[in-house]
């Protein structure tokens, strides 16, 4: 009896050195992909929204958060930056739970489109004129699926994003106003969509919508927060809260997988081997499924779009954890 109280005593600082040293090992990850990276110079803040131009192109901040609802950050976290187009993963999210997958792939499309993610040609050379989710005219087209009017819809989604945030996210006024400015090229989208029978509702309402939450405020803790129930089958890792079946996450982890980062996208999986999702406010989200999500800050972009810090950063702490899919 002696024995075995002795060798339970002895086991139990022993796993709690372990998970020390795990931890440890994270906050020492995330400091040393900061550190590796902080001087990159190549890219270039977006320029077509003029405010984007005037984000301070030096921030850069990561975060990660474990499927035990375990937060671990480094760099720039509390800054405050537009959502962008990682606002599309969160409207399909909301579509594939309130429409169905079969309605999303048939009224909107599920294919990548190979092309920029503001392209009319996506729908031209496509007979059947379905886009995808992720480039602007499938998330205008998925804003439009939704029901209710404009106010209700607004208030569904902002909700819907508060839900995952598990806070209250704000408009940024000054990204607001200077994209509704800025957005006659996603109007034509929306307009030649709408000749196809490819847009689902007033395209102007539905435009606005679509701008308003390209300019929700997160930080990068707020973004990885926001993704982790895509690591944990739609459960909410902090407040346990079931956000989404397990069928709806993997097909949306897969259009995450094909089309997350534009033309890219392809490149980005043969390398790094896991969903995510760029916004030209400078963001990434990725997911490594069963084990943690986690996000990326950094203004400059590649001409794809997506942020060049924030792809090496997360690039290097997927190999080092070993967290490739494939």
């Amino acid at each position: 009896m002696k024995k075995w109280l002795l060798i339970l005593i002895l086991l139990v600082p022993l796993s709690g050195v372990a998970k020390v040293a795990k931890v440890n090992e994270i906050e020492a990850l995330l400091a040393k992909a900061h550190s590796m990276y902080k001087n990159e110079k190549a890219g270039a803040n977006a320029d077509y929204i003029p405010a984007l131009a005037k984000v301070d192109s030096e921030l850069f901040g990561i975060a990660l958060v474990t499927n035990d609802g375990k937060m671990y950050t480094y760099g720039d976290v509390d800054s405050r930056f537009s959502i962008q187009s990682i606002s599309k993963v969160f409207t399909l999210a909301l579509a594939l739970e309130a429409k169905g997958a079969d309605q999303v792939a048939s009224k909107i499309g599920v294919n990548a489109t190979g092309l920029p993610f503001n392209s009319v040609a996506a729908i031209e050379l496509n007979k059947a004129r379905s886009v995808n989710p992720l480039v602007n005219a499938g998330a205008m087209a998925t804003v439009s699926l939704l029901e209710g009017d404009k106010e209700n819809k607004w208030q569904n989604l902002s909700h819907w994003y508060n839900e995952f945030a598990n806070t209250e996210l704000p408009v940024l006024k000054s990204i607001y106003q200077s994209e509704s400015e800025t957005n006659g090229h996603n109007l034509a989208i929306a307009e030649l969509l709408k000749s196809y029978d490819r847009f689902y509702g007033d395209v102007k309402d539905n435009l606005d919508i679509y701008t308003r939450q390209c300019s929700i405020g997160v930080t990068v803790t707020d973004l990885a927060v926001m993704a982790s129930p895509f690591a944990n089958r739609g459960v909410h890792p902090i407040t346990n809260k079931k956000l989404m079946s397990e069928e709806n996450v993997e097909r949306l982890l897969a259009v995450m997988t094909t089309a997350g980062l534009y033309e890219t996208s392809g490149d980005w999986a043969f390398k790094v081997g896991l969903p995510a999702k760029s916004g030209v406010g400078g963001g990434i989200i990725a997911v490594a499924p069963e084990r943690f999500s986690i996000a990326v800050f950094s203004p400059r972009l590649d001409q794809a779009g997506n942020s060049v810090r924030a792809q090496k950063a997360i690039d290097y702490i997927a190999e080092a954890m070993d967290a490739n899919i494939f």
